[in-house]
């Protein structure tokens, strides 16, 4: 008879994927820091990009949760609590506490609107005084990952939604006069093939970060990726053990990052230059400017440095900004070519 753990289908190692370095950094930073508003990664089709993100949310360690509770709410800290943990604790009732890996949730592309953000039972409601909520994806998604495949074919009103509860970290359901909210913190990862069409220009800049990537030329490198995908096929045991040291250290590092995020600088006259190159490049509102000093933190503290560097920021800023150059939805997003013509300029 099998285990459960042997029936859960194993994930492709993180550390096994070759190539699509942008990616793979981008992921990382919104790890160590969720506040930098989730990454959009856009590229051919067959490039890996489920593949990566699924090998991501396997890599991060598990978080203690509230047992039983729909919401995935903290055991302390109060900003990731339901309303309903809050008032059992101020009632002094004793939660129990478990841990689960990090939530990973799909967000297909016909999904409506009650399926995302969750449904008010207004019969029971009415009949009986009693508040049911049937939660949604936002719901199950708390403290975790949201991953929208083909985020550039899902309607622009629930891509509106999503973002929202990704800025504000809270999903309200109103029906009816009866309202209920939620913590819907989590990092939100939108796929795409740009040949399908491009997200808005309000909407990508909402998206902390943008990853390219395009499909390996090499023949060498192809196969080297064609091998690995058969011999992960044919004995996932075997590629994950060989994988495992590997994996190890980098989740390591992560939680390492974590823990020294706070205690990173940013000195004032890096700051002046990360704006000034916002200013150049004319990219609208501030957003540019706080997520690249976000991201550049970020990177700092999986390097293990306390200090922002110089070369911190321009590993980042690309990723960062070249989204936020689009003014025209008719326009082609820049691969970064401006991006870096101007930080040469600003940081020289």
């Amino acid at each position: 008879m099998s285990t459960i753990k042997e029936t859960i289908r194993p994930v492709f190692p993180f550390t096994a994927i070759v190539g699509q370095e942008e990616m793979k950094l981008a992921l990382i930073l919104n790890m160590i820091d969720p506040k930098i508003g989730g990454v959009m990664i856009m590229g051919d089709r067959g490039t890996g990009k489920s593949t990566t993100i699924r090998a991501m949310a396997d890599l991060l360690p598990k978080i203690p949760i509230v047992q039983d509770d729909v919401f995935n709410s903290h055991p302390t800290n109060v900003e990731l609590m339901s309303d309903s943990v809050q008032e059992s604790i101020s009632k002094g009732k004793k939660l129990l506490t478990t841990f689960i890996s990090v939530p990973m949730i799909d967000l297909p592309l016909g999904a409506t609107e009650d399926r995302v953000c969750g449904t008010i039972d207004i019969e029971k409601a009415l009949n009986e005084g009693i508040k049911t909520f049937e939660p949604g994806l936002l719901a199950k998604a708390n403290r975790g990952i949201l991953y929208v495949d083909e985020v550039n074919l899902l309607d622009d009103h629930l891509v509106d939604i999503l973002l929202d509860s990704a800025a504000s970290g809270w999903n309200t359901v109103e029906r009816e006069g009866i309202s209920i909210r939620h913590p819907a913190r989590f990092v939100l990862v939108g796929s795409g093939n740009p040949e399908e069409g491009e997200l808005r220009p309000q909407l990508l800049d909402r998206f902390g970060m943008h990853a390219e990537i395009r499909t390996v030329k090499d023949p060498a490198l192809r196969v080297k990726i064609v091998e690995q995908r058969n011999q992960f096929d044919q004995n996932p045991e075997v590629c994950l053990s060989q994988y495992q040291e590997k994996q190890d250290a980098l989740k390591q590092d992560i939680a390492n990052a974590q823990h020294i995020l706070p205690d990173i600088e940013i000195d004032f006259s890096l700051r002046m230059k990360i704006s000034q190159v916002c200013g150049q490049l004319d990219v609208d509102g501030l957003r540019g400017d706080i997520v690249t000093n976000r991201a550049a933190k970020a990177f700092a503290a999986y390097n293990g440095r306390i200090q922002v560097t110089s070369d911190d920021i321009k590993h980042v800023i690309t990723l960062c900004l070249r989204h936020r150059l689009r003014k025209d939805p008719l326009e082609t997003i820049d691969s970064g070519i401006k991006v870096e013509k101007v930080v040469g300029e600003v940081f020289a």
